[in-house]
C-alpha cells in the first residue's frame, strides 16, 4: 500500500536524521563569529536536528497527528538507543526527553494551525517544539538541579560570559542552549523551503484537515 511505503518512508528519514544529529553533536564548530568561539557554542549536530520538524510536519500533514506520532515514536527508540550506545546515561536521557516532548509539542501546534496560511503551521509549530527540546535537553543534562540523572559537568555548570562575549556570566550551559536556539530557529526558518516547495505534491488524506 502507497500509504505505507510512504509512512516507512518518513520513518527512515527521521532514523537518518536522528542518527546523524546523535553523531555529528560530538564535533564542535570551527572558526569564530564576531569574537565568539563557535566551538564554545555549537556542533554540527544543531544544523541537523530542526530537519527532524520538518520530517514531522510533512507527516502530520499527509496523514496527520496519529501516523506523525508513530514516526515520532520511531524516533524516539532510536535515540534512546543510539544515545545510550555513544553517551552518558544523563545525555541519553535528556537526548529522548527532549526529542520526545519537543516533537509532540511540533505535532500539536502544528495540528491547531493547518488551515490557516501554509507557512504558520510549520514555523509555530518548529518554534514551539525547539523551545521545549531545548530547554528539556539543556536542563536535563547539565543543570545541576537534575543531578539525580548523573553526575555534573562541571565545565559546563561553570559561570563564564553569556555566549563568550557579554559582561553578564552565568553557568556556561545557558550559553550552549542559547547557540542551539538560536540555530535552530535559523533552520527551521530556512526549512520553510522545502515545505512549501513539497506541499504541492504532498497532499493531505481525506478528512486530515480536521483538527484533533
Amino acid at each position: 500500500m502507497l500509504a505505507n511505503r510512504i509512512t516507512l518512508l518518513y520513518v527512515l528519514l527521521m532514523t537518518a536524521v536522528v542518527v546523524a544529529s546523535n553523531v555529528l553533536v560530538q564535533y564542535p564548530l570551527s572558526g569564530t563569529l564576531l569574537g565568539i568561539n563557535l566551538g564554545d557554542l555549537l556542533t554540527y549536530g544543531a544544523f541537523t536536528y530542526p530537519v527532524a520538524f520538518l520530517i514531522t510536519d510533512l507527516t502530520n500533514r499527509q496523514f496527520g497527528p496519529r501516523i506523525a506520532r508513530r514516526v515520532v515514536a520511531a524516533g524516539f527508540l532510536v535515540a534512546v538507543v543510539f544515545s545510550f550506545a555513544v553517551a552518558s546515561p544523563r545525555i541519553a536521557i535528556a537526548s529522548g526527553s527532549a526529542f520526545l516532548f519537543g516533537q509532540l509539542l511540533d505535532i500539536s501546534v502544528f495540528n491547531q494551525l493547518r488551515r490557516q496560511t501554509w507557512w504558520r503551521a510549520p514555523l509555530f509549530a518548529s518554534l514551539f517544539g525547539s523551545v521545549l527540546d531545548t530547554m528539556i535537553f539543556f536542563s536535563f543534562a547539565f543543570a545541576p538541579v537534575f543531578s539525580v540523572f548523573g553526575p555534573n559537568d562541571a565545565f559546563a555548570i561553570e559561570w563564564a560570559p553569556i555566549l563568550g562575549v557579554l559582561t553578564a556570566e552565568a553557568p556556561r550551559w545557558i550559553s550552549w542552549a542559547l547557540g542551539d536556539f538560536s540555530v535552530k530557529v535559523l533552520v527551521g526558518i530556512v526549512m520553510l523551503l522545502p515545505y512549501g516547495a513539497l506541499m504541492s505534491k504532498l497532499k493531505p488524506m481525506p478528512g486530515i484537515e480536521k483538527p484533533a
